[in-house]
């Protein structure tokens, strides 16, 4: 069975960028999340108990879903509704679907 895949879109730019507080509130997220995976390696390289590393990776994960929701929340309230409003509903849901199921693996 062939999996849908996204393809990376680099030319593609956000109707609505993210404001400049939007983007600082998403990169000190980030920057936590990178703390937190320096902590699982230093967790691994100094042979830690596997159950505080698997609860240290649950706390990555669910910090990048975090992010992720907030990410696909701005995309569907600008990209989304801005694609609909011009004629390009299938096209923008078709693509909006696609990355909720990748999401959502």
């Amino acid at each position: 069975m062939q999996e849908d895949t996204l393809i990376e879109q680099p030319d593609k730019k956000p109707v609505s960028p993210h404001t400049n507080d939007d983007k600082e509130r998403l990169l000190k997220r980030l920057r936590r999340v990178e703390g937190q995976i320096r902590g699982l390696q230093n967790m691994v390289e100094d042979d830690r108990y596997c159950v505080d590393i698997l609860v240290q990776i649950t706390a990555v994960q669910a910090a990048l879903k975090k992010v992720g929701y907030s990410l696909l929340e701005h995309h569907t309230k600008t990209c989304v509704v801005h694609d609909i409003q011009n004629g390009k509903e299938q096209e923008s849901i078709d693509e909006l679907m696609k990355v909720i199921q990748q999401y959502a693996k």
